[in-house]
């Protein structure tokens, strides 16, 4: 049984929801479920291009799409093998480089990415996410009206930021990344999932905070801690990684995104 922190259904019901999490297995490759994998460049309002891995399901028709959004050590191979995974699952799933369209890429900045991922500015940031959703909103492949998103660490605070700015999202997940305003959940309308490490005091002493931000905004959102479990649990090498709480988490994601994105 899990430690729960939160869990509170305001105005939709429903929780649970997500993806499966491979090991990190170098650069990404189209496999025998996932059609097509490939690397595209998108212009953002600023005339710059945003980098990004997009993945296709094999399926009939059109699909939901999920935009992933990494962590603060920007895009690696990572991100790319979680985007196959949602493909996978019938998603089309597309993770951009935020670092790429003021310094090339996360692989050009080698090991000062993650300093460069401080010196970026959340508009901009923003900005860059919704040249992304536009994109995969506009691709042949995708149901445009059922859009998600999923972030890790600092991800998982871009995803707060990221529903603030764009209310008709379908639905976010927010692992285990902080809030930078909560005033700015004011504007929510999507669904949000919250996960988060039982030993991540540095971001779950914020929940309360932000409880109070969604309830006031009248959104819906439900949250839950993992036993045995450390920041940044999803990912392989971190403290509760491959642990039965991580694979519930991974299941409580999935059922989440089920429900809402591939509802009619």
């Amino acid at each position: 049984m899990s430690k729960t922190i939160l869990a509170l259904l305001l105005l939709a019901a429903g929780t649970g929801a997500g993806y499966l999490l491979a090991a990190n297995r170098g650069a990404p490759q189209a496999d025998a479920v996932t059609t097509h994998g490939e690397w595209v460049a998108i212009p953002n309002a600023a005339g710059d291009t945003v980098r990004a891995y997009v993945a296709y399901p094999e399926r009939q028709g059109t699909a939901p799409a999920i935009v992933v959004i990494h962590e603060i050590f920007g895009l690696t191979d990572w991100e790319s093998t979680v985007a196959d995974d949602y493909a996978r699952k019938g998603y089309v799933a597309i993770a951009p480089d935020l670092l790429s369209s003021r310094y090339g890429s996360t692989r050009a900045l080698g090991d000062s990415a993650r300093q460069m991922v401080g010196t970026l500015r959340g508009e901009d940031v923003v900005a860059d996410l919704e040249a992304t959703l536009a994109w995969v909103r506009a691709q042949p492949a995708t149901n445009a009206a059922r859009v998600g998103a999923i972030g890790f660490c600092w991800g998982g605070g871009t995803v707060w930021r990221f529903v603030a700015a764009v209310p008709d999202l379908t639905a976010a997940v927010v692992c285990y990344g902080p809030a930078a305003d909560t005033m700015m959940l004011a504007t929510v309308r999507t669904p949000v999932l919250g996960v988060y490490g039982e030993n991540d005091g540095r971001v779950n002493n914020q929940l309360p905070a932000v409880l109070r931000a969604m309830q006031a905004a009248g959104a819906s959102f439900v949250a839950d801690s993992y036993p045995g479990t450390g920041h940044g649990f999803l990912k392989p090498g971190r403290r509760g990684h491959g642990t039965d709480a991580a694979v519930r988490a991974q299941a409580d994601i999935d059922a989440f995104f089920a429900r809402h994105l591939e509802a009619p």
